[in-house]
This record gives C-alpha cells, sequence and structure tokens, in this order.
C-alpha cells in the first residue's frame, strides 16, 4: 500500500518506519526542510531507540523516502496521515492549526479517494473540522472526489514506541464508512497476526479514548505521589504500599511509581486539553483539575528537601544533577521536573552540574549559555565539589552506581532521589545521607 505520513516528529517518523518496515511504500512530508535533510543525510532528529536502524533499513530498501513537496504527498498515498503537532494553546487547549493546514493541503491537491487519518493527538469533535476544510478546498475547485476521515490515535510510549507500534496492545480506529474500514484492516493487518487487535468504534468516542488513557495514566502518577507525601509524614515507605496495592489484580503494577512528577509531550498537555474540552462542554473536570495541580506541586517536592536540609538562601551551594530528560530513553524535556528543579535552584543562587545520556544537547537549547549550569560527561564528573547528587531521571546507568565514589567526591555525602531508585537502609549504611520521595 502507498501511505503518506505529513509530519516527521515523534509520531510520524515513528509510524511511517514501522509501516514501511512491514512492506509499505511510505512517503514522509515535513514543511521544516532542516528536518528533511536530516533524514535525507541518514540522520533522524529525534532520539528513539531502534528507530534510527529501522529508518535506514528501510530508505535503503526504497520503501521509505522523504519530501517537502505538499502536492507530491498528497498524490502519493490513498491513505493520508496527519501527525503534526498539537501544541497546547495559551488556554490549555490543543492548538489545531497544523492539523487543520494539513488538511486543506490534502483537499488542495488530492486527486483521487483518500482516507485522511488523525493520528494526531486531537480533541474530540477534530474529524469534522478536518472534513470541513478538506471539502471546502475540493469546494474551491470543483470536485466531487470522495474520502473519509479516520481517527487513529496514538499508543506509543517515548523510549519504547518501535515495540508499542509493532506489537500493540490495541489499536483504535474510529471509523464510519466501510470503505475506510476495509482499508484499515488491510493496513494494520501484518501487526495482529497473533490475534485481532483492532478495537473499531465511532470517530468521537475514538478521539476522547486516547485523552482517557493518559487522563488515567496521569491520575494514578499523582495519586501514588500525594499518597508518598502523606506516607512520609506518618512514616509510612510509599514502596511497601505499592506493593500492597498493586498486587491486587484490580489495580495492577502499572504507573504507581512515586517520584518527582511526570513530564513530556503527552500527559501535561493531553491532561490540560481534556479539561479545556469539559470547560467548553460545559462540565468541570474536577479529578483532572486535581490531577494537574498535584503534578505541578510534586515537581517541586525536591527543592523542598533540599531547602528543608541546607536552607533557603543557596548562594554558593553547588548541585550535581543525575537526569534531564522526562523519562529513560528519550532525549525529551518537555515539562521535564529536571526543568522546575534546576530553575528553582538557580532562584535560591545554586549552580548545577547535571548529565544525561543523551538529553544534554537539548538541555543546552532550553538553557541557552546558562553560566550557572555545566554539563558532564561522566555521572561521576558531576559529583567533584558538590553539596549534594539529585537524581532526577531513572535512566538503566544509574541503577548501580559506584557509592564509595559518590561519598567520596561529594563535598558531603548527601543524596536526593527523585525516582526511589535505591534501598534507603542500604544507602545510608553506605554513609550517605538519603533523601527519597515517601519513604518514611
Amino acid at each position: 500500500m502507498k501511505v503518506t505520513v505529513i509530519g516527521t516528529g515523534y509520531v510520524g517518523l515513528v509510524s511511517g518506519a514501522c509501516l514501511a518496515d512491514v512492506g509499505n511504500d511510505v512517503l514522509c512530508l515535513d514543511v521544516d526542510p532542516a528536518k528533511i535533510k536530516i533524514l535525507e543525510d541518514g540522520g533522524i532528529p529525534i532520539h528513539e531507540p531502534g528507530l534510527h536502524e529501522i529508518v535506514r533499513r528501510n530508505v535503503e530498501a526504497g520503501r521509505l523516502s522523504f519530501t517537502t513537496d505538499v502536492e507530491k504527498a498528497a498524490k502519493w498515498g490513498v491513505t493520508q496521515f496527519i501527525a503534526v503537532g498539537t501544541p497546547p494553546d495559551e488556554d490549555g487547549s490543543a492548538d489545531l492549526k497544523y492539523v487543520i493546514a494539513a488538511a486543506r493541503n490534502i483537499g488542495k491537491h488530492m486527486d483521487g479517494f483518500r482516507v485522511i487519518v488523525d493520528k494526531s493527538t486531537v480533541p474530540v469533535g477534530t474529524a469534522d473540522k478536518v472534513r470541513a476544510a478538506v471539502a471546502e478546498e475540493l469546494a474551491k475547485r470543483g470536485s466531487t472526489v470522495e474520502f473519509s476521515v479516520v481517527s487513529n490515535p496514538e499508543f506509543l510510549k517515548e523510549g519504547a514506541a518501535i515495540e508499542d507500534f509493532m506489537r500493540p496492545d490495541r489499536i483504535v480506529v474510529g471509523a464510519e464508512e466501510p470503505q475506510a474500514i476495509e482499508l484499515m484492516r488491510q493496513l494494520y493487518a501484518p501487526f495482529q497476526r497473533n490475534h485481532d487487535r483492532l478495537v473499531f468504534m465511532d470517530v468521537r468516542s475514538a478521539e476522547l479514548t486516547k485523552y482517557a488513557a493518559n487522563a488515567m495514566l496521569a491520575t494514578r502518577i499523582s495519586f501514588m505521589n500525594e499518597l508518598a507525601n502523606l506516607a512520609e509524614t506518618l512514616g509510612a515507605d510509599i514502596e511497601l504500599v505499592r506493593q500492597g496495592i498493586g498486587s491486587d489484580p484490580r489495580i495492577g503494577w502499572h504507573f504507581l511509581y512515586a517520584g518527582c512528577g511526570y513530564g513530556g509531550s503527552c500527559f501535561p498537555k493531553d491532561v490540560k486539553a481534556l479539561i479545556r474540552t469539559g470547560t467548553e462542554y460545559g462540565h468541570d473536570l474536577k479529578l483532572l483539575s486535581a490531577v494537574e495541580a498535584a503534578n505541578e506541586i510534586q515537581k517541586h517536592v525536591l527543592v523542598d528537601k533540599i531547602v528543608s536540609r541546607f536552607g533557603e538562601d543557596l548562594t554558593g551551594r553547588h548541585f550535581a544533577l543525575w537526569g534531564l530528560a522526562f523519562k529513560p530513553n528519550t532525549d525529551d524535556m518537555r515539562d521535564a521536573p529536571s526543568r522546575v528543579i534546576i530553575h528553582e535552584l538557580f532562584k535560591r543562587g545554586a549552580t548545577v552540574a547535571a548529565y544525561d545520556p543523551v538529553a544534554m544537547q537539548e538541555a543546552e537549547r532550553i538553557f541557552g549559555d546558562e553560566p550557572r549550569l555545566s554539563y558532564a560527561g561522566r555521572p561521576k564528573s558531576t559529583l567533584d565539589n558538590a553539596d549534594a547528587l539529585v537524581i532526577v531521571t531513572e535512566w538503566k546507568e544509574f541503577r548501580s552506581p559506584d557509592f564509595d565514589a559518590i561519598k567520596s567526591r561529594l563535598k558531603q555525602p548527601v543524596m536526593f532521589d527523585g525516582r526511589n531508585m535505591y534501598d534507603p537502609a542500604l544507602i545510608r549504611a553506605e554513609g550517605i545521607e538519603y533523601f527519597g520521595i515517601g519513604r518514611g
């Protein structure tokens, strides 16, 4: 099948590469020439484990190509995936200008039947707006070409996106026309040979499903973070509580880890957008408003612990910080807790030496030429002359560090563990003063 993917960001590039890997002829469009140049030169503009290899393999096989030519892209595939960004607007709603622009470009240039697939995370009702935009452009041309609009939300975890696409838990498709339903069945057949993972529903239900899934996961995280703060006050251990409730099959183990808050491109944006959608339709989503508020508070918990230990005035203090990305296996720092923590330390007069396996270049782009922030090539190198170690992201390489080196290279052996990576008793037995999240 010939497939067009509009947008070569995280969702678009992963989707396009995986669809090509099962034999489709995929053309990826982006209006940013710099991104297309990177891809044509053999690079990729994002960090995702396994993505570089799958892109290279399919480019060499002739199944995956890239373009900035809007007309070529619109005429390429019967299936047109819209996978452009939907950044939050000032009021928290999803900004749909890129989605609508993509739809208009399809309408301007399509030369036959098209199934237009909303792959971007979009609020309920977006398919209607896409349909209207395409119809308006066709009317301007006096064209009667038929098309369908489908909602096919992505459920890709950053750091495991290839696995999620190639071996999905479920494939949600909002479609109502038989021709579109059959085409989507054919397109996704290679990804469900073991058993049928397709879940068909109406378009609006599919649009809401994506937001509902992310809002549920964000709720679990904020719930555990609030319990962790209470556990600490009560002298309980949130890790033991997690084991106690996670073993209940009605609750399960996933997304029950307490920490210093969630970030990234999905949860913060999607929770805000769903709250905004509720407001627009006269529903005050109180639970999700509380989830969002709890998460913002949680991003300050580590700083509060640092201030409690060292005082409000941190002038002359220097901190080692491990982890900049919002989660492991990505360089994404959008709404990352590290940004809040670094800013709050700066505000109190401190300096920071940071290390992250892949996100330091992104940090340099965000913080610019900030003299109070330095970067180290290895985790240990951040420790020299630091008053304490602050752990923000749970990268695998941090799981078994050299505790003797941490103790000897810090000015004083103090650790703030924002992801509860270590057993407090073990760390304290090493002679290190330990502060976790909700560890009693």
